[in-house]
Parts: structure tokens; sequence; C-alpha cells
């Protein structure tokens, strides 16, 4: 079984990392590395999770068959089998322990050929402490898949014994004076990208592995580990494909879903983590760049859609109007951009890193529950605390204002996320109340969407007279639009209350 924790590194600080105090007493081993990935023409090893590569190292060669990892954050654990073969141009299959074969069965070996190819340069440290033998290696060059390339930087620090946590440590430490970043994806995952196999996609939430004879706190440790898995899989298709906003959202959703882990910890008698303020500090720097993403792709074009554009005004007025739309248009795509880039940086910056290497250390160990719930008793009673909220926050429900909606939206989205992560503790009996939940949590979001986009024009700076009757123009009809979806959210929260309560 191999355990390692792999980082991205901006080339340009290679050689940080080579002076790093860590490093600088320890003699360093170097090799050139070229590794050969095979798969099928229908590509059927990396649909079943495996990737099967042979590697030359000097002047022999060593196939490696690695079955699909578990992640949780940067760190990765994966069923892994090495042996030296005669050569590189095709797989040994006769080598392969029976375990091996078995993730194989069904595929037609025959078939198996050249995918793509990785070459780089990998320097080595062995490090250890007591017990604790960990070997870094720093590699850089190239993933080929025909004609396309991509650059490799990367520091992967594999656990060769002791504990998992040591290599958070010495990871933490190289952060100190390099800044490296979170990278989920193997090589393997990369060259597959490059090379057409698999598309690139955001990664939604999957509920957590738990189940009812587990403890309270093996329960809340899977919701969190659900959570780091979903945000550090969106960091790198935000990073490199921003203008896809929904890698921003499913990130965001993750951050928020830890947030709630934070406080369910608190009713195990778990004290707020460490890394708690940093959590909260993140997603309060990821706000403005959703909230612009929202008002360009959705709240803006249904808003000019309904007002008809520049269509209805008088024959004097349409240039100027059309003027101040293009103005307005071009504002707000510049100001959407800005706070992308911002956001990017956030995520490149040592302190969400330090965050992701935090959270995954502190899920290396299960809190100790109070009073020893089971996981089915813990979830009834966070379920039940949070209803409570939820009806206290939306009572007199026709009367709330716009801050008491956005307060009853949040207290939505808390019972949400916790009725997602116990579900698979009652099976079906939840579907109807999560349904129901979902379209209120969506219908107080649309309204809040609304307010929230004429608060950000009433921001913009009005530079002529045109754009400001515009942005006033628009402002009020968002107004009347979140208006109009809070009356329609109070019909859905009465449909809500007479649904019937899973949990009980």
């Amino acid at each position: 079984m191999e355990i390692e924790l792999k980082l991205a590194l901006p080339p340009r600080h290679a050689a940080a990392i080579r002076r790093h105090p860590l490093l600088r007493a320890i003699k360093p081993v170097r090799h050139a590395l070229l590794s050969i990935y095979f798969d099928t023409p229908e590509f059927a090893l990396m649909q079943r999770g495996i990737a099967l590569r042979v590697r030359r190292v000097g002047y022999h060669w060593v196939q490696t068959l690695k079955a699909e990892a578990q992640a949780v954050g940067a760190l990765s654990s994966r069923p892994e089998w090495e042996m030296a073969v005669a050569g590189g141009a095709s797989p040994d299959f006769a080598v392969l322990p029976q375990a091996a074969l078995d993730l194989l069965a069904g595929i037609d070996l025959k078939h198996i050929a050249p995918a793509f190819i990785t070459e780089f340069q990998r320097t080595t440290w062995q490090i250890g402490h007591g017990e604790d033998q960990a070997e870094l290696a720093l590699d850089i060059g190239e993933i080929h898949a025909g004609e396309a390339h991509q650059a490799l930087s990367e520091v992967e620090i594999e656990l060769k014994s002791g504990a998992p946590k040591f290599l958070f440590d010495l990871a933490t430490q190289l952060l100190e004076q390099v800044p490296l970043n979170i990278e989920p994806r193997s090589k393997a995952e990369r060259g597959y990208l490059l090379c057409g196999a698999s598309s690139p996609a955001p990664a939604k939430a999957v509920r957590p592995a738990i189940q009812p004879e587990q403890t309270a706190g093996v329960a809340w440790n899977a919701v969190m580990q659900a959570a780091l898995v979903q945000c550090v899989a969106n960091v790198p298709g935000f990073l490199e494909q921003a203008h896809d906003t929904e890698y921003l959202h499913q990130l965001r959703i993750a951050l928020r879903r830890l947030r709630v882990g934070v406080t369910l910890a608190k009713a195990l008698g778990q004290a707020a983590p460490d890394w708690d303020q940093s959590l909260r500090e993140t997603l309060c720097a990821l706000n403005p760049a959703r909230d612009w993403d929202v008002f360009l792709h959705e709240t803006l074009p249904k808003t000019l859609a309904a007002l008809g554009g520049v269509q209805g005004k008088t024959q004097t007025n349409m240039q100027p109007m059309a003027q101040a739309d293009d103005a307005m248009l071009a504002l707000v795509r510049d100001i959407a951009a800005h706070t992308r880039q911002q956001a990017q940086a956030l995520l490149l910056a040592p302190a969400f890193t330090r965050l992701v290497l935090d959270i995954g250390r502190s899920l290396l160990t299960t809190p100790a529950d109070a009073g020893m719930l089971d996981s089915k008793e813990w979830a009834a009673k966070i379920l039940e605390k949070r209803w409570l909220m939820l009806r206290k926050r939306c009572r007199n429900f026709a009367k709330l204002g716009p801050a008491e909606r956005h307060m009853a939206r949040i207290a939505a989205k808390k019972m949400r996320y916790a009725a997602d992560a116990f579900a698979p503790l009652y099976g079906k009996r939840g579907m109807r109340f999560i349904e129901a939940l979902t379209a209120l949590q969506n219908g107080l979001g649309r309204a809040n969407d609304a307010h929230v986009g004429a608060q950000l024009l009433h921001a913009l700076p009005k530079k002529s007279a045109p754009l400001s009757f515009d942005l006033g123009r628009l402002a009020g009809a968002l107004e009347v639009e979140a208006a109009r979806h809070a009356q329609l959210s109070g019909s859905i929260w009465r449909r809500l209350v007479q649904s019937r309560l899973f949990w009980r």
C-alpha cells in the first residue's frame, strides 16, 4: 500500500526546495525517469481506476500497477504492485500477483498499448525521525501525449514507515519557505486528460460512507473527509478553467460543508479546531468572486431578458441606452474577472495550502465521542436542533425582510447539509423531506441572488447619466424579482412544514 502526500510546485521555486534547511544535510539522489503508461484503445484501465506503467530507471525497467486511490485532502493511499521487467516495449502480466490480475479480469490484455509518456528528472531525499521514515521526491519534467505536452513540477512525500502524520509535518516545514500548492491529481490522471481519454468536470458532493453501527466520531470523520475530498478536487479546475463558474461554486460548497462539520464536532464535545478561523476567512474571501459570477452569468441575463434589453425604448433614446448597456456589461465583466483572479491568487497562497494540510492532519484521528453516541443517535440530535432553528428563522415567513430571509436561507442550507450527510442512515425515508428542503433553499437562494445583484449594481461607479439610468433600472427590477421569489418561497416553506420528519 502506497501512502503519499503530493503538492504542486511552481517551477521557478525548485531551487528553493533543494536549499531548504530540512534537506540541506541530506545527500540527494538524482534519476532521469521515463515512464510509459499503457491502456486499451477504449481506456478500460482508466475506467476501472487502474494505472499501468513501465518506467526506465537508469538501465533497468520497472513495471508498476496502481489501483484507484483513496484520497483525503492532499494525502492518498492506493494498492500498488511493483516489480522489475525485461523491457518497456510492453507490460509483462506474467509477473503480476493474483490480486493484481483480479483487477484486470475481463480486459483483453492483448489490446493494451502505450497511451502517454511522462519524462522528468527526479531528485530524492531520505528523511527519518525515529520510526518515521519518508522519501521526498522533487519531479521536474513533462507529460507527452502525441503532439500535446504539459509541464510537470511537483513534490511527492511517500511514507516508508511510521505514522502518516509525519508526511504532514514534513510538508508544513517545506511550506514555511516554499509556495507549494494543492494538486490532488496523479501523473496518470493528468496524462489521461492530456490525451483526451477523460474530460475535466467540477466535483460535486458525495454522501459520506456512514453506517448506523458506527460511533458518532467515526461518522463525523467520514463527513469531513467527503467534504475535504470535494474541496481539493475542484482546486485544479478553478485554477485552470476559472471561466467555468461551477468549479468555484462546488469548491465553496465543500468549504461550507467543512464549516458545518466544525459545528457538528461541538455536539461531540470537541473544541473548535485551530484551522477554523482560517477556514472562515477563506470562505469570506471567496464570496465576492461567487457573487459576481452568479450576477454575471445567471441573474443579469434573466433580468435583461425580462426587461427586453434595449427593446421598447423610444427611437430618440435607443442609441445612448444601447451604449449604456454595453458599458454596463463591460464593467460587470471586468469586475467579475478581477474577483476571479483574486480568488485564484488566494488558492495559490501558502495559507490555503496550510489550511488543507491542517484539516487533513486533523482527520488522521477520530475524535472521542461525548457519551459514546452511535451515529444514528447523534444524527437525530443534530437534525432536530437544525430543524428547530430553521422553524425559528422562518416564523411569520410572509413578513420577513431581506436580512431575515438571508438568515432563513443560511438555516435551510445548514439543515440541507446535515440531512444530506445523514441520509444514508435512513434509507429512502428522508428523500421527500430533502427534496422539499432543497426547493426551499433554492427559492430563498434566488431571492437572495436578486437582492445581492441589486446591491452590487448600487455599488458600481456611475460614469455617465445613461449608465446611471441603466444601473438604476436593473437594480429596481432585481428588487421586484427578490420580492416575487420570497413569496414563492413562502408556499414552499408551508409544504416543507407538512413533510415527514424522517429522523423522528
